[in-house]
This record gives structure tokens, C-alpha cells and sequence, in this order.
């Protein structure tokens, strides 16, 4: 490749890395916890909001529970079912309501690359509900035409382990020739972590606390013995 092509390349994967890392995260995240092991998801609230708040939703009613990815196409997307479908727990009234609902098509400039996030959807543009890819290479050929609204933050390990594992092609689709089971999910609030650290500070300043009880009553003892 000519050094001119090949510099312009890599000055246009560096604006696109840094355009995705320019967009706030939300604190909350899900975690997958899979059979290949768990991966960690960030959102961008202000450029999808509507789906953030969506799969956020999904996620603190425990429907991820139980599904499964039942595609992984290497080095194009790893995709969750819907969970309609998908899992194999099944779901209570109000959990078919919600598991029912759709989300507009919030279509961005970002760009479909490795660890994105991106809404599944049917022709309609505004027919997504619950299933959703992440991006095991770049697809640009999606950039604009399917929601991106986060990326995976933690678990490159266990992805590469998925893209590792045997498929077989059923039509137009990848899929694991085993099944890939999403086991189960949490949200991880952001207070969790603040919380963890409130804690430890006020047993810190206990302890703090204490050991000079026991200086000021040491010192007592010292300038007034008896009392």
C-alpha cells in the first residue's frame, strides 16, 4: 500500500475511534454473564436515549436471563436474540408487556466497529425490541442505518472466545453450533461503587477514631492517675 494511502487510513480509523470515545458513557452498565464468561456494557444516553433507556429496562426485569447469542459471525457481529423467543425461562405478564415494546430508530454518525453496540431491527427502522449485536469488526456498510447506542467496556477475552467457537450457516446467518447462553445479568447502579467507598472511608475514620480514644485516654491515666 502507498505510505500516502496507508497514513490517510490510519488518520481515518483514528477520528472514528476518537468521535466514539468522545460520546459520554452512561453509569450504569449491564453485565452478561455468558457461559463463555462475562461481558461488560456501557451506553450513550445522549445519542440513543430512547434505546438506552430500553435496554436498561430489558435488563433490570431480568429478560436477558436465560437467552441466548444465536449468532456469532467472526469479525462482523456476535447477535442476542430476542427474548421473545430467546429465552428459555419463561416470563410473566409483566415481562411479555415490556419484552412487547419497540423503540424509534435513534440513528447516529457513530460507527459500527469492534465492542459497538447496535440494535437489531426488521426493515421498519423503528421495529427494534430486544435483540441486539456487538460488532466483532468494522461494518460500515451499517453506520447510519442501525442505532449505535454503546460499546462493550470489558471482555474482549471472552469475545475472542465466542469468534472461537464452531458455527454453521443456517440462510443468511452464523450461529454457534452450540448454544451460547446468556446465564444471567445485572445492572450495575452507579451508587455501587460510591457506596463501596463510603463505607470503606467511614470504617477508616472509625478506626481513626478508636485508636484515639484510646491515646486520649492513655494520656488520662498519665497527668491524672486515680480518677
Amino acid at each position: 500500500m502507498p505510505l500516502l494511502s496507508w497514513t490517510l487510513t490510519a488518520v481515518l480509523a483514528c477520528c472514528t475511534l476518537a468521535g466514539a470515545s468522545a460520546q459520554k458513557l452512561s453509569d450504569e452498565r449491564v453485565v452478561l454473564q455468558t457461559t463463555k464468561g462475562d461481558l461488560e456494557l456501557a451506553f450513550y444516553p445522549e445519542v440513543a436515549p430512547q434505546t438506552v433507556r430500553h435496554i436498561l429496562r430489558l435488563a433490570r426485569r431480568g429478560l436477558y436471563n436465560t437467552n441466548h447469542f444465536f449468532r456469532v459471525d467472526k469479525g462482523f457481529v456476535a447477535q442476542v436474540a430476542d427474548v421473545v423467543g430467546g429465552r428459555t425461562a419463561p416470563m410473566d405478564a409483566h415481562q411479555k408487556a415490556i419484552a412487547s415494546d419497540s423503540v424509534q430508530g435513534e440513528f447516529s454518525e457513530l460507527k459500527h466497529v469492534r465492542g459497538t453496540l447496535s440494535m437489531a431491527r426488521y426493515d421498519d427502522p423503528n421495529s427494534g425490541t430486544s435483540s441486539f449485536s456487538i460488532l466483532l469488526g468494522p461494518a460500515p456498510h451499517l453506520d447510519s442505518k442501525y442505532a449505535v447506542f454503546g460499546r462493550m467496556v470489558a471482555g474482549e477475552e471472552v469475545l475472542s472466545a465466542m469468534e472461537a467457537m464452531p458455527t454453521r450457516k443456517e440462510g443468511m446467518f452464523v450461529m454457534p453450533n452450540e448454544r451460547l447462553t446468556i446465564l444471567s445479568s445485572y445492572v450495575k447502579e452507579p451508587y455501587e461503587a460510591s457506596t463501596s467507598e463510603c463505607i470503606l472511608e467511614l470504617r477508616e475514620t472509625k478506626h481513626r477514631a478508636d485508636g484515639l480514644a484510646v491515646e486520649i485516654e492513655k494520656t488520662r491515666q498519665k497527668r491524672l492517675p486515680g480518677m
